[in-house]
């Protein structure tokens, strides 16, 4: 029996999950220890694939039976093929890549959909902290005190969504999420909102 099987996925990776069609072809980059690609893989009949730069996390795949490549974004995304995929997935690892913009091209290249999530940094409780504390945040989506963050290049829901048209990408849907990653509320209805009380957000995407 997997490690994995019959654990529950946490909420954001069940909104990220509903968004992707069954019996299709995905790339998880990024996977961790392959928590969703294997939700996907078993009950969504996905063909799934996944990239991940730690090998602890690639171990932990390939153990439970997950077709997972060590591999790092900023530099591999460029050897696969175009439209090698259905969907290819970025979940909040987005922040951590050296040039956001570069490898949001190759996502979108690879598959004919993309599904990226990432902390939200415009949220109300990061500019409180700013503005009382004078100190980077710290919270549960981003929990790493300055010196340590993984985090290079921290964005808000706007900043995303104004960089998705200015590369002319077609965002099918969006959803902000709450701190405890539930869905609150459909960026496109709502954008101030969104950005304000959204913890997190998850959009859908197409070139």
């Amino acid at each position: 029996m997997s490690n994995i099987e019959g654990k529950a996925i946490r909420v954001d990776l069940q909104i990220i999950a509903n968004m992707i069609a069954p019996d299709t072809r995905l790339l998880d980059v990024g996977c961790g220890s392959g928590i969703l690609l294997d939700y996907l893989v078993r009950y969504k009949n996905v063909d799934g694939r996944g990239i991940e730069l730690s090998t602890q996390g690639v171990n932990a795949c390939v153990s439970n039976g997950l077709s997972v490549i060590q591999g790092d974004a900023n530099i591999d995304l460029v050897d696969y093929p175009d439209y090698a995929f259905d969907y290819v997935v970025l979940s909040q690892t987005l922040q951590a890549m050296d040039n956001p913009r570069v490898v949001l091209e190759q996502l979108l290249r690879i598959g004919r959909r993309a599904i990226i999530s990432f902390p939200n940094f415009a949220h109300w409780r990061v500019r409180y902290q700013v503005a009382i504390n004078g100190c980077m945040p710290v919270s549960a989506t981003l929990p790493y005190q300055w010196y340590e963050t993984p985090n290079i290049h921290f964005c808000t829901i706007k900043d995303f969504a104004v960089l998705c048209k200015e590369m002319g990408i077609m965002v099918e849907r969006s959803v902000s999420l709450d701190s405890n990653g539930s869905a609150v509320r459909q960026v496109n209805f709502a954008p101030f909102l969104s950005n304000l009380f959204g913890e997190q957000a998850v959009f859908l995407l197409k070139g």
